[in-house]
């Protein structure tokens, strides 16, 4: 899953862009309203993590730009203001949530969770195909019950596919919801992380649709 956070505070920027690295994101970053409007118009997020008192232009007016051009990823909004006619203001340009600083980080990343859950229409944080079980607040996967270790790309792809699982997913799609904007995409990767993946999870969940990408579905024996 692919994230934005636009926050002009140096020290907030990076403690957010690590804690949602570390919780198994691909996170780009802006420190200003413009090239935060730039990203969130032309790439392809999951989720939005937005301040509201950005320079070069404000988080309310990135909002509703985004809004009026048709994006409907999820943003949580970011701000020292706390006055409830501000949090009015930002949910009617078109924000899903909203924390005041300062904050607790697994505040964030608990809402960050929710909100791709319910974009995806998920109940819960355990997203489960069959015998597989993929637990997005540890961001642990099992088999049957029994662990199954996985590198950070490996662990991505398998949640999005979770995520939107019996969709099929082109690779285009997965390159541009897995990888950062610095990262050097080639969706040949794709098809490797999908080959260790089958391997480790030792089940076929994950289906080849020739000419369109892959399908997450429980084997035939678990349906």
């Amino acid at each position: 899953m692919r994230l934005l956070v636009v926050e002009d505070d140096p020290d907030l920027n990076r403690q957010l862009v690590t804690a949602l690295s570390d919780a198994g994101y691909a996170v780009d970053t802006a420190s200003d309203g413009e090239e935060g409007h730039f990203l969130g118009d032309s790439e392809p997020y999951d989720a939005v993590v937005l301040d509201l008192g950005l320079p070069k232009l404000d988080g309310i007016s990135v909002l509703e730009r985004w809004r009026e051009n048709g994006k409907m990823m999820p943003v949580l909004i970011l701000t020292a203001r706390d006055r409830w006619s501000d949090k009015v203001q930002g949910f009617d340009a078109g924000a899903d949530d909203y924390v005041a600083k300062p904050f607790h980080m697994e505040e964030v990343l608990a809402r960050i969770r929710a909100l791709l859950r319910r974009s995806a229409g998920h109940a819960t944080n355990e997203l489960t195909c069959g015998p597989v079980t993929l637990d997005t607040r540890s961001s642990r996967v099992s088999v049957n019950g029994n662990p199954v270790r996985l590198t950070s790309h490996e662990y991505r792809l398998l949640a999005y596919l979770m995520h939107h699982n019996g969709r099929v997913v082109s690779r285009t799609e997965l390159v541009e919801h897995l990888y950062d904007q610095d990262f050097d995409r080639d969706s040949n990767t794709i098809e490797v992380f999908v080959g260790r993946l089958r391997k480790k999870l030792g089940i076929d969940v994950i289906q080849t649709v020739r000419g369109l990408g892959y399908m997450l579905s429980p084997p035939a024996d678990a349906r």
